[in-house]
């Protein structure tokens, strides 16, 4: 079992939902996230000042899935999450840990039944 994390703009978030789906991953959790990255943050005026904003809004997807769903998780969230053909910076990231125990507290189902 692998432990999926991939951090991505919020605006591709119903596409990687929907590449999900095809592939039946269903399940996942999603956050709201900030961070710094090659972007270096972004200048705003509010009020006739300028502030430069260094967290960039993003959201974080954590997946659990079996070894054989890896790769199709993978694809799935590199290709609608890119945005436009060769993709941009900022684009996001994709982390794969390995996933030791999962249990299910209703059942306490363990392992890849639990997914």
């Amino acid at each position: 079992m692998k432990y999926i994390i991939a951090i991505i703009q919020p605006s591709r978030l119903e596409a990687v939902k929907e590449a999900l789906s095809t592939i039946e991953v269903f399940r996942l959790t999603v956050t709201e996230a900030q961070g710094i990255g090659r972007q270096h943050g972004h200048t705003e005026v509010y009020r006739g000042h300028e502030y430069h904003i260094n967290f960039i809004h993003k959201v974080k997807l954590e997946i659990a899935v079996d070894d054989k769903y890896v790769e199709p998780t993978i694809e799935a969230i590199s290709n609608a999450a890119r945005t436009g053909t060769e993709g941009k910076i900022g684009d996001g990231k994709i982390f794969v840990l390995p996933l030791e125990e999962v249990v299910r507290i209703r059942t306490r189902e363990r392992g890849v039944d639990a997914l």
